[in-house]
């Protein structure tokens, strides 16, 4: 069910002794962030002192807990890109027949677009009934559907909308999880500790997505079903875990629901993101699906209900998505930068997995049933270099703020994306590591002070729906991205790979009626093939190799034919894409420095009373029938350089 959310029309009233009061607090001259002024806070019956270690024990054990969700999460986003041979074969489907593209295609991407269209939903929730219960929910909700994706006992096409259905429900336990985590992480840690916690929170969104590639490719050989088990274990503890320790800290906004927000804005952004994903599917004579008329009514009716959407929630007494929220400057620019950055770099998976399965692992003597694990294992130093500089950079920014770290970050990664056009597309593998380290620091060193510095800039009641902007901006980007850049590739390989794979077929003796025929074949089933871990050209010509002399065939199969083919047209279309993605993170830089100097929202009176009492109860206002108020977006604030 979707949820509206107050925005908060009330200002915050004075409390006598707590200087709470209305107005911005001035920009402080000193780097260094400045505590609020305000008067001691009146007596309590317990002693603070046996107060604090409870707290300081509890924003570790929120901090773990979160870490190992969103690190869940992205696990099983990934693993099934490395499992899906395994799991069509498992279900007795060829997920490279024309009739299973669609299937194949959701499988890949259902889990993305589900997670981008519920976080701000159920961010909204959160904010209303309570972060913890909400996160504790998609602990369970997502435990639930693994169990259900592994006991599966249809086959074919059922069976593949079974396991579809299945990714769905998994993804809206992630949304549950991805939309609350950071608020709970802000509730739970003082505001000079919060860029560390956060970038060791969201950078396990990031490596857990290389950690499931590597898990698909060890696990789905043995048994399909083991990729989704494997998180079961894990889901359980964490679920009970949660349960057990994690308290709700933060403020509740209770409000009606905006039944005409959440609609337009799921539907507008489910169809634009469908028509994104059919987008790079062939139609009729054409390589891709971008002149299909359903395409077509998909992204224009979308972008369209998204249009209706905004013009709503300025109309709305209590709208879904706060557009208050967008007048804090350091709130829009990160968001900004997030939203472009993402655009940039959310398909360079996909690149380096076509990259090194289609061309360079086969060269390099792997067959191609073993690409999909080895193309995880050499991808690694981007994984080592996320995990080296996300906790550091999110420190360093709790001192000196964003700005000059994620700024930084996102032209590193653009400088990153131009040195991987100027390598060879057989090149040497200690240069492209490099590369993917630069890459993985740079990507680090954005993330994690880009999102504290989005969650500082939230109203404690609007942390829940805050994150779950951001992650619904990330998350679409991210869809986007893959279509942008399977559109590039898709449109330099049929430029050029049709005449180089009719000479090349013919010259290997393979009958000119035939390999006009594969030749004139969609380039997306080329890619697939070799995205899969299968040989795209015993694929493509099937039958026909039957009737080709056993060293023509071994030749046409081995490790060298296709990758040698391929390479020149592929290597147009990656540059092409490789080109836009530096583009876009160069205009993330440009909008993560406009996000300003360093920016806190600066905690009120009234919101201080809430958390000195929400910490003396372990969180638990709901047995009092406490409900809060918090000031309107904007109110209340402190900018600090």
């Amino acid at each position: 069910m979707f949820v509206g959310g107050a925005h908060g029309t009330h200002g915050v009233r004075g409390v006598r002794g707590m200087g709470g009061g209305t107005g911005h607090v001035p920009v402080a001259a000193s780097r260094h962030v400045a505590p609020a002024r305000l008067a001691p806070l009146p007596a309590r019956p317990s002693p603070p002192a046996a107060k604090e270690p409870m707290s300081d024990r509890y924003k570790w054990l929120a901090l773990s807990n979160t870490t190992l969700g969103m690190l869940m999460a992205a696990v099983n986003g990934s693993i099934t890109l490395i499992a899906l041979p395994d799991i069509f074969k498992g279900i007795h489907l060829n997920p490279l027949l024309p009739s299973s593209t669609g299937y194949l295609l959701w499988m890949l991407m259902g889990f993305m677009v589900v997670t981008a269209v519920l976080v701000v939903t159920l961010g909204r929730i959160g904010d209303m009934v309570g972060r913890v219960r909400m996160y504790n929910l998609g602990f369970a909700v997502f435990t639930a559907f693994s169990v259900l994706l592994a006991v599966t006992w249809l086959t074919g096409a059922g069976g593949a909308l079974y396991l579809i259905g299945m990714r769905v429900g998994q993804g809206v336990g992630a949304a549950c999880l991805m939309a609350n985590s950071g608020a709970i992480l802000t509730d739970a840690f003082p505001e000079d500790e919060r860029g560390m916690a956060i970038g060791i929170n969201a950078i396990a969104l990031v490596v857990g997505s290389f950690v499931g590639l590597i898990l698909g490719g060890i696990l789905a050989p043995v048994e399909w079903r083991l990729v989704f088990l494997v998180s079961v274990p894990f889901g359980l503890f964490g679920t009970v875990w949660a349960y057990v320790k994690l308290r709700d800290q933060g403020v509740r906004t209770p409000a009606p629901i905006d039944w005409w927000g959440n609609a337009t804005f799921a539907v507008g952004l489910v169809a634009l993101l469908a028509g994104i994903t059919y987008g790079i599917m062939p139609y009729g004579g054409d390589a891709m699906g971008w002149t299909n008329p359903k395409v077509l009514a998909a992204l224009c009716g979308g972008a369209a209900l998204l249009g209706v959407f905004g013009v709503i929630e300025t109309r709305v007494e209590n709208p879904m998505f706060d557009l208050k929220l967008f007048g804090i400057r350091a709130f829009t620019g990160g968001n900004f930068a997030g939203f472009l950055g993402a655009l940039g770099r959310g398909g360079l998976m996909f690149m380096l997995i076509l990259w090194l399965q289609g061309i360079w692992l086969p060269l390099h003597g792997y067959s191609f049933a073993r690409t999909p694990l080895w193309a995880g294992i050499y991808m690694l130093p981007l994984t080592a270099g996320m995990l080296l500089a996300a906790p550091v950079s999110g420190r360093l920014s709790d001192r000196f703020g964003a700005r000059p770290f994620a700024t930084a970050g996102m032209l590193a990664t653009g400088a990153g994306f131009v040195l991987l056009t100027i390598l060879p597309v057989d090149f040497s593998y200690t240069w492209f590591a490099l590369v993917l380290l630069l890459m993985g620091v740079s990507i680090g060193v954005f993330a994690a002070p880009n999102r504290a510095g989005i969650m500082n800039s939230l109203p404690p009641s609007r942390r829940g729906a805050g994150a779950g902007i951001a992650n619904t901006f990330q998350n679409s980007a991210q869809v986007l991205s893959i279509g942008v850049f399977f559109s590039l590739i898709i449109a330099g390989l049929s430029s050029s790979l049709p005449g180089r794979m009719f000479h090349g077929l013919v010259a290997k003796g393979v009958p000119a009626r035939t390999a006009s025929t594969v030749a004139h074949l969609p380039a997306v089933a080329s890619l697939f093939a070799a995205f899969l871990g299968y040989n795209p050209v015993r694929n493509l010509l099937g039958p026909s190799l039957s009737g080709l002399p056993a060293s023509t065939v071994r030749d046409l199969t081995g490790h060298s034919f296709f990758p040698s083919l391929i390479s020149a047209s592929f290597q147009s279309g990656i540059h092409e894409a490789f080109s836009f993605a530096a583009g876009m993170c160069v205009l993330a830089a440009a909008a993560s420095w406009l996000r300003g100097a360093k920016y806190v929202h600066a905690v009120s009176g009234e919101e201080r009373q809430t958390f000195v009492a929400l910490a003396g109860t372990g969180g638990d206002d709901e047995r009092r029938g406490a409900r809060r108020r918090e000031p309107a977006a904007g109110v209340g604030v402190a900018g600090r350089e």
